[in-house]
């Protein structure tokens, strides 16, 4: 799940969020782990200008800060930005902190990872906006080289170009799984060519069907057989009868309800769901993920 409070977009934060903290990103960290849940994720912005604040919000933690402080007070799940925008920094720059960050949380990191859409966030650190799309598939390839097992890693591009510069400690993972994030067809098809995973972004159920058979067709075409996980966020929850105005696209009901809902998502191509649940407090998700956990996974197998 992507974890509430550390990012509040109008789109999906909850009212209750504005006043929670980091007492409370631990609190549901650690609920989502005795839950069962796969990864806690968290997103990515450097600064929100003024013409998008009042939908974004500038609330916006960092992921690695943040994935760090949670590594330190979970034990098993695992730890996604998504997704980071590393088209805003120098790889080797990215690389030293999530390489700390999978060596400190004993390998726990999934990296992902996306163009970005701010055109001002760019303008301000110095990165061609217009040229986002190409700046992260080289970033992608550098991050290969700079996050693999070698102490001195190398990579020789367009953009950035790097050897003998050591960095330790190295990932403890042999290989970080990159998962790629957008639904262009821009980025399925980087995704596809490129990365370990998919993360899509907004797509509805009816979209996938033809995405996944895209995915395929493009790593058939270009020989890739590596495995390869694709995910889907899936509507908002809510696990029994919420008594109060949850939206009309929620999936609610009963554990078996919502399970026959989600399994859909299995026979689409889908191999990894990321949930989200309506809540008016941290005790009402807490007791969300905790149902869910309880009584829908199992389900789900």
């Amino acid at each position: 799940m992507q974890l509430p409070v550390q990012s509040q977009s109008t789109i999906y934060a909850e009212g209750w969020e504005a006043g929670a903290g980091p007492e409370d990103l631990v609190a549901v960290a650690r609920a989502a782990e005795r839950g069962g849940f796969d990864y806690i994720a968290c997103c990515d912005h450097v600064a929100v200008p003024t013409r998008l604040a009042p939908a974004m919000s500038t609330v916006w933690y960092d992921p690695v800060a943040t994935l760090a402080h949670l590594a330190a007070v979970t034990a098993r799940i695992r730890l996604l930005s998504h997704v980071a925008i590393v088209g805003l920094r120098h790889p080797l720059a990215t690389a030293k902190q999530y390489a700390t960050l999978d060596h400190l949380s004993g390998g726990r990191l999934v990296l992902g990872v996306g163009a970005g859409h701010v055109r001002e966030e760019f303008e301000a650190l110095g990165v061609d906006f217009r040229q986002r799309g190409a700046v992260l598939d080289e970033t992608i390839e550098a991050l290969r080289a700079a996050l693999g097992p070698e102490e001195f890693p190398e990579h020789h591009g367009k953009l950035y170009d790097f050897a003998g510069l050591g960095q330790r400690p190295r990932p403890a993972q042999p290989r970080v799984p990159l998962w790629v994030g957008g639904s262009s067809p821009a980025a399925v098809r980087r995704a596809a060519l490129k990365g370990d995973g998919w993360l899509p972004q907004g797509d509805p159920r009816d979209r996938l069907p033809a995405q996944i058979a895209r995915l395929r067709e493009l790593r058939a075409q270009a020989g890739i057989g590596a495995p390869f996980t694709v995910g889907a966020i899936t509507e908002p929850l809510y696990v029994g009868e919420p008594g109060w105005d949850v939206g009309r696209r929620t999936v609610r009901g009963t554990p078996e309800a919502v399970a026959e809902s989600l399994r859909a998502y299995r026979a689409m191509g889908v191999h990894q769901i990321q949930v989200r649940f309506r809540s008016r407090s941290r005790s009402e998700l807490i007791d969300q993920i905790t149902a869910f956990g309880a009584e829908v996974a199992p389900l789900l197998d």
